[in-house]
């Protein structure tokens, strides 16, 4: 990369940094089982190296350290701000088996080693050629012989209406001095535009499609994505060549459901596979163009292990998975073991239609383990205990079902268990990570938020921050009652019932009780603590 160019990027980033935070869709765990369900065995996570290319303060990559006491991850990054939030956050968390580095990837060697996972999230889009090039380059040959590495980028056909927004950004906001002002100006020539835009044309309908993300997001998006020297989108069939030429295959998308074409419905679903011929690669992309796709998440592994990806699932896989999901009935009802249809609303806000009393016991048992994860055998126990029924006449059904929903998305996979805490114990134990190290877990202020089993961020009230360390295995509900009376009357927790703070003594330890009770429960349904 030109010394300049390297310069402004590097400025970007140290004057707005990039959001660090877990990004699901790249957990390592999450990386494992895709290359499972399409025929590959991967690295265990739990003692794999892993390499993320772009690592911002270390908020993808250090929550996978913690899990993993045995792993190691090493973290690259142009900002030297950014990189140094994060040392910081491992320094508080006491982590010895993660590493960030102020480092240009494009003068990654072979003497950085191989590693069983590459995560490039967020960055190959938005770098020169060069370095786009040095990104795949470092994916093929610092890749170990089974790992799985992970790109995300900005795709045509979608991109090709964005860019009419980014180019208008640029043109006003571009030459202004601070990000602050680059923005505020570009937003206003956004607003400009809106006004006055004739209905009905191209620039109309692209600013119809675009605003809502413009509104919506927040200023460091939009300056990364739409206001940065370089964003270079791409069609998926260039990203999979420039691959291949780099002696990289390609494995999957991050969200599976993506590719299965009987998602998009029996009209596409013929013509697309007479179309295709047995070729993801083609399929992809004429996915792309059917649902106008502006970004990918891709998974590569070594052009080797092409020949033994398989894309027909296959039920010895299914079997060999542990599944979580979470399904409530749309109308607010129980679910029933009947045979009345009823539909739920499951993961990714899809909704799921249960027809059969085998369906609905399933459905009924992942939602009341949900958080925690439950292996196929598992499963099939506990509908036949719900059930009654013979074995031999629930397990397919209880298989097949599991398959569409895996298809469909609406259910969680992973190789090992995820020993979330299906219930709350008399002595609950929330997540080490979370718990002992606050700096890594928390945010500062009244917005705060950990990354838990899933790997995911989620919001902490503040009962929630006031409970959390005292989650060691060592206090029951009565001492965590006591303790969240102690600090009502300590000043720094306040209990509110009926618009006045509570402060008679009686009263507010049966409140503070209860409070107990609603405050790990909704720990337990976050994910945050554990088995």
């Amino acid at each position: 990369m030109p010394d300049s160019l390297t310069s402004t990027l590097t400025s970007y980033y140290d004057a707005v940094p990039y959001e660090s935070h877990p990004f699901p869709q790249t957990a390592v765990e999450h990386l494992e089982a895709i290359a499972f369900l399409f025929g590959l065995e991967a690295p265990a996570p739990s003692t794999a190296r892993v390499l993320e290319l772009g690592c911002a303060a270390g908020g993808n990559l250090i929550p996978f350290a913690a899990r993993h006491p045995e792993a190691s991850a090493l973290g690259l990054d142009l900002s030297t701000v950014q990189v140094e939030q994060g040392r910081e956050a491992i320094a508080r968390a006491g982590l010895s088996n993660v590493e960030l580095r102020a480092f240009n990837l494009a003068e990654i060697d072979a003497s950085f080693g191989q590693f069983d996972y590459i995560i490039c999230h967020g960055v190959y889009s938005w770098v020169p050629g060069p370095v786009q090039d040095a990104i795949l380059r470092v994916c093929s040959e610092n890749l170990a012989p089974n790992g799985v590495a992970y790109v995300s980028y900005n795709v045509y056909p979608g991109w090709k209406a964005r860019e009419i927004v980014r180019d208008a950004m640029i043109l006003r906001g571009g030459p202004r001095d601070t990000p602050e002002e680059k923005l505020s100006y570009a937003r206003g020539m956004l607003e400009f535009l809106e006004q006055s835009a004739r209905p009905g044309s191209v620039l109309g309908k692209t600013l119809e499609e675009t605003m809502p993300i413009v509104r919506g997001a927040n200023g460091s998006y939009l300056l990364h994505e739409f206001l940065e020297p370089c964003n270079a989108p791409c069609y998926f069939k260039e990203f999979a060549a420039r691959a291949e030429a780099n002696g990289l295959g390609y494995l999957a998308e991050a969200e599976p459901s993506t590719m299965f074409v009987q998602n998009y419905g029996e009209k596409v679903r013929e013509p697309l596979l007479r179309e295709c011929g047995g070729s993801q690669i083609l399929m992809e992309q004429y996915l792309d163009f059917l649902v106008n796709r502006t970004f990918r998440q891709t998974l590569l592994v070594k052009q080797g292990r092409a020949g033994d990806i398989r894309y027909r699932l296959d039920p010895a896989r299914i079997r060999g998975f542990e599944f979580a999901g979470v399904f409530a009935a749309a109308d607010g009802s129980a679910l029933t073991l009947d045979v009345r249809e009823q539909p739920c609303n499951a993961l990714r806000n899809l909704t799921v239609t249960l027809r059969l009393p085998v369906h609905k016991a399933l459905a009924q048992v992942l939602d009341a383990r949900y958080p925690a994860s439950v292996p196929f055998e598992g499963l099939v126990a506990a509908v036949l205990a719900l059930l009654g029924e013979p074995r031999s006449s629930v397990e397919p059904v209880v298989l097949s079902m599991l398959e569409e929903l895996v298809i469909l998305g609406a259910v969680r996979v992973r190789r090992a268990p995820v020993h979330a805490a299906a219930e709350v114990s008399a002595l609950p134990r929330a997540l080490p990570s979370v718990r002992s190290a606050p700096g890594l877990a928390l945010s500062a202020g009244s917005a705060a938020n950990a990354c838990n089993q899933w790997h995911e961020l989620v919001g902490l009230s503040a009962l929630e921050r006031c409970l959390l360390p005292l989650l060691d295995g060592a206090h029951s509900h009565g001492m965590l009652a006591d303790h969240l009376a102690d600090e009502v009357g300590a000043g720094r927790l306040r209990f509110i019932q009926n618009d006045q703070p509570l402060t008679d003594p009686s009263v507010l330890k049966e409140f503070a009780r209860q409070q107990v009770v609603l405050g790990l429960a909704a720990l337990r349904r976050k994910a945050l603590l554990v088995a």
